[in-house]
């Protein structure tokens, strides 16, 4: 996905970044789906706290899926699904930033029930 979207990272930034999730960190989890033989894809989500939602509210990090079998249901079913997992595990919130010329993420979003919050902005920076 980084190199697909042309993002700076290297190997060992991403390494570092993905091992305490695939170690068990609280702060966040990967779903990985598709054939074990042959996964198409991927959910990296991490997890806040938020007092608007009511409690624990979890952020899509990255969402990636094969470029071979895009656009067949499979990025919004996977979010569906780990949403469900979300709810049950008591997740207030479940969130997805996209660019906002991104048509393709946002037709993503709208299929998975995710929603623009009126009047909100996300400001960002690097620390």
């Amino acid at each position: 996905m980084h190199e697909e979207r042309g993002l700076t990272t290297t190997d060992e930034s991403r390494a570092a970044a993905l091992s305490p999730l695939l170690e068990g960190s609280p702060l966040g989890a990967v779903w990985i789906f598709g054939p074990a033989r042959a996964p198409v894809g991927y959910v990296i989500v991490t997890f806040g706290w938020s007092l608007e939602s009511g409690g624990m509210d979890a952020t899509v990090d990255e969402i990636w899926v094969r470029p071979s079998v895009r656009r067949r249901g499979i990025a919004s079913e996977a979010l569906y699904e780990i949403g469900r997992a979300l709810k049950s595990a008591d997740v207030t919130m479940l969130r997805l930033v996209i660019d906002s010329e991104d048509a393709a993420s946002a037709a993503l979003c709208r299929t998975a029930g995710l929603t623009p919050r009126a009047g909100a902005t996300i400001l960002s920076r690097p620390l």
